[in-house]
């Protein structure tokens, strides 16, 4: 039990931590482009990369991997609000950045964990 609250405790730092970057960023960028949910999800890719490769090579525990990326990054990163504009994109007929925003949204945050990886697993 007290490691579920412990999970729920660290996936509410990271909503907060997600809601206090995201206001900040959406402050100053009014553009089309969703830059804030995009910035979060990269950021949330590489910390996952990184984590991963030290739970792999065992410079951190279990726990600690546990409450980190499903606790912390779980709360923090925001894949179904990414998901979310891009519909809202799409049905505001902002086809072409609908599209972009899709490739990007997947293509570096999958790129973000290869390289959180290997910064991870640097020195092995």
């Amino acid at each position: 039990m007290g490691q579920f609250l412990l999970v729920c405790a660290c996936g509410g730092v990271g909503a907060v931590a997600r809601f206090v970057l995201n206001t900040s960023i959406q402050r100053s960028w009014r553009k089309l482009f969703p830059l804030s949910t995009f910035i979060i999800n990269v950021l949330a890719s590489l910390l996952a990369g990184v984590a991963a490769a030290a739970y792999t090579y065992q410079t951190v525990n279990y726990y600690t991997y546990l409450l980190f990326v499903t606790g912390f990054l779980g709360g923090f990163s925001t894949f179904s609000t990414a998901i979310n504009e891009m519909v809202s994109l799409a049905k505001g007929k902002k086809f072409v950045m609908a599209a972009f925003y899709f490739v990007v949204t997947l293509v570096i945050p999958f790129s973000m964990v290869i390289v959180g990886w290997w910064v991870g697993s640097m020195g092995r």
